[in-house]
């Protein structure tokens, strides 16, 4: 894998960039990366060369023509997960056959409720190989050289045993994922988990975020299982894994996102689980799966429930057990 192309130079994008520029030297030498010139993100890179968190290497080039990153082999994409489709739609104007897709984004697609894999595969109708990034992570910590685990998880097995081997270094450990459903659920889903856990931090009920992380762990593995994958995903990395980074760290935009909205503030930065409450809340009507803390989230967000009220209507729910 000599040379990589990057979609997406918002945070998220523009760190894999660097990490595979950077940390990766050694299997990757240069890596492409494309946005709008339109974006804010891609001006600010194009003109200063950095951005908050990093500054670019000599090896990452930047375009605003997909054409120019479409000649690598593998194409890690990191945009808004709203976006995906309109997207795959322009992409498979173009020759993919042979290409590889790495989906780094974690959300569920409004109205359909589907994962992003499904998303992108019915849209490019080309020959190419799909996998899905997720588990936790934030840019702050990785370009202070603090490192964390992460998964790869596709249908097809010497993929992701190849991009594991590709991305791997000292700084991320990635894992093989084994249920590409339970893994895409459970990423999207945590972003729901942390706008509830921003509600708790507004409305000062910090200490029940055990009680939400215990009991939101469980109601996404009913999900899953419903689903059709392995409740046991909801345990591993893609979710309760990232519970940290997502329902306590200040960097998080999903808690960000909650505890303002408790507030009554405005908050201006993607917060993904706003939309993929949504989508859970569809899923959870369609597969007739509780799911409680996903329905207070729509609820705050979506009918303008108090949200000290709304959490607190889930302590009136029937008495029942634990597991």
């Amino acid at each position: 894998m000599k040379d990589i192309s990057v979609i997406g130079c918002g945070r998220w994008g523009t760190f894999l960039a660097w990490y595979a520029a950077n940390r990766c030297q050694d299997k990757i030498q240069n890596v492409l990366m494309y946005d709008l010139k339109t974006s804010p993100n891609f001006i600010e890179l194009r003109d200063t060369r950095k951005n908050e968190y990093l500054a670019l290497s000599d090896n990452m080039y930047l375009f605003d023509a997909l054409d120019k990153v479409l000649v690598n082999d593998t194409v890690i994409i990191s945009i808004g997960c709203q976006h995906l489709r309109s997207l795959a739609r322009e992409l498979n104007g173009y020759d993919l056959n042979g290409k590889t897709f790495l989906l780094a984004m974690k959300g569920l697609e409004e109205p359909s409720a589907k994962i992003m894999h499904d998303v992108f595969r019915e849209e490019v109708k080309q020959n190419v190989h799909v996998a899905v990034l997720s588990g936790p992570g934030h840019v702050q910590d990785f370009t202070a050289g603090i490192p964390n685990c992460m998964v790869i998880d596709s249908a097809d097995a010497a993929l992701q045993d190849e991009l594991i081997r590709a991305f791997s270094s000292e700084l991320i450990r990635f894992y093989y994922g084994g249920d590409l459903t339970g893994n895409e659920v459970g990423a999207a889903a945590k972003n729901v988990i942390g706008i509830a856990a921003g509600l708790l931090d507004g409305c000062e009920l910090t200490s029940l975020k055990g009680a939400l992380m215990a009991r939101g762990t469980r109601e996404i593995s009913r999900l899953i299982e419903a689903m059709g994958g392995d409740p046991r995903s909801a345990y591993g990395l893609a979710h309760l894994g990232d519970y940290e980074a997502t329902v306590f760290s200040p960097h998080s935009h999903n808690r960000a996102f909650g505890e303002a909205l408790a507030r009554g503030e405005s908050y201006t930065q993607l917060a993904e689980g706003a939309a993929t409450a949504q989508a859970l809340c569809r899923l959870s009507d369609r597969l007739n799966v509780e799911l409680p803390i996903c329905r207070a989230v729509c609820a705050v967000i979506y009918d303008h429930a108090d949200p000290r009220q709304a959490i607190f209507t889930l302590f009136d729910r029937a008495l029942k057990r634990e597991i």
